[in-house]
């Protein structure tokens, strides 16, 4: 099985390709914008991808996703309720890093709906969607279960959780996800973050400052 990562982008989002060999079938999860990085992680393992799933909406994990779409074909998946996100990145990324750009560069294709507690079976692996709003309204992890893996966009950090302040945000929600959604999968669940390190749920759930209380 091959899982491998690169940190893109200034915001070091953690992008992901995913599969059971070298050579075969791959999911791309996330898309920061630098699509041709993307692209050539695949190429790196001759590895031809069949879909992209995005965890949210925000600029730093989709601004790649039209590059992406249109070098390889595959279709993007993104939760309905982050569709308000993608019409307008450009204001998106003013909110998030300030900054102000005049640019098509961050065109989103079109996405496929992800539904919550539906099952993708892509490349050999089957991807449970689970919805976890309090990030973004759409925010959804996506986990492997038979694998013990989990892909939590923004959801969960080594030692932190994702910021609410941005619009759509919910602190209580993402907290209510955490409790309800994410925390329900075994200790030994490996996370992968969207930014940062790897980590387990159960050490998370020792360590981390804001699961003390749940």
């Amino acid at each position: 099985m091959i899982i491998e990562s690169r940190e893109l982008w200034l915001a070091a989002t953690n992008t992901y390709v995913v599969a059971p060999e070298a050579g075969g079938f791959a999911v791309v999860i996330d898309a920061p914008p630098d699509p041709e990085a993307v692209v050539g992680l695949l190429a790196k393992h001759e590895l031809t991808p069949v879909a992209l799933l995005l965890t949210h909406g925000h600029i730093d994990h989709m601004g790649g996703a039209g590059g992406v779409v249109t070098a390889t074909g595959v279709d993007a998946f993104l939760h309905p309720d982050d569709d308000f996100l993608v019409q307008d990145p450009v204001a998106i990324l003013r909110s998030m890093f300030g900054i102000v750009v005049e640019t098509d560069e961050f065109d989103p294709p079109e996405f496929r709906p992800l539904d919550d507690k539906t099952v993708l079976s892509l490349a050999g692996f089957d991807f449970q969607v689970v919805h976890t709003p309090g990030h973004t309204p759409g925010h959804c992890c996506f986990v492997l279960e038979d694998e013990g893996i989990m892909f939590s966009g923004d959801q969960l950090f080594a030692g932190s959780i994702g910021r609410t302040d941005l619009p759509g945000g919910s602190y209580p929600q993402l907290m209510e996800s955490m409790r309800t959604r994410v925390l329900a999968y075994p200790d030994d669940t490996e996370v992968l973050p969207g930014h940062g390190p790897r980590t387990t749920l159960g050490l998370e759930r020792r360590t981390n400052p804001f699961l003390q209380d749940l």
